[in-house]
């Protein structure tokens, strides 16, 4: 059991049939009556994010949110195959599964698959990702103008913003959480 006075950052606990994550908690102290614990958390499966005050006796179960890490193999229409590199069990999924930043991931990449009591809500791919440009408007001698990007499409057939100095079969690392361009492999 956990009680809402050993609240932390991270922490995952059961609140009425809900998955709930701390993101911040404050405990209060007011000069009259009893203390609190005032918390702001995001239920993991959804994504909604509240806050609420307890008091720091209050009592829940607490939630083993289990990470593991799977290769994305394939994709059949809604689809999504996932092997276990233990066993080499595949796992399907749909692509309701599936976060926006999954568009980042290529065949055989290794992604964080998130369950709890066995049942997979999320996918999250790595954090920085080397994909190459597949298709772009050829830099020119001397186009070094400073922030000026262009539109570049990169290998799973998703498009961002790059510098002008960015060229056709360069690979670039870019970052999954934001969907930026970070720098050219090397």
């Amino acid at each position: 059991m956990l009680m809402a006075g050993d609240f932390r950052n991270g922490k995952t606990f059961e609140l009425d049939g809900n998955v709930m994550q701390v993101i911040e908690f404050q405990h209060v102290k007011p000069g009259k009556g009893a203390a609190f614990v005032r918390t702001k958390m995001k239920n993991v499966i959804t994504g909604a994010v509240i806050e609420r005050s307890f008091s720091p006796t209050d009592k829940f179960e607490e939630a083993i949110v289990e990470r593991k890490d799977m290769q994305y193999s394939y994709n059949d229409g809604d689809i999504y195959y996932f092997m276990d590199l233990e066993t080499y069990d595949m796992l399907p999924l749909n692509s309701d599964k599936l976060s926006d930043n999954f568009k980042f991931v290529k065949e055989e990449m290794i992604c964080k698959i998130v369950s709890y009591k066995g049942n997979v809500f999320s996918v999250e791919p790595p954090m920085f990702v080397e994909l190459v440009v597949t298709q772009t408007d050829p830099g020119f001698k001397g186009d070094t103008a400073q922030g000026t990007t262009k539109p570049a499409t990169l290998e799973t057939g998703v498009s961002i913003k790059v510098p002008l100095f960015i060229n056709e079969g360069d690979v670039l690392r870019i970052d999954t959480r934001t969907g930026e361009y970070l720098e050219r492999a090397k």
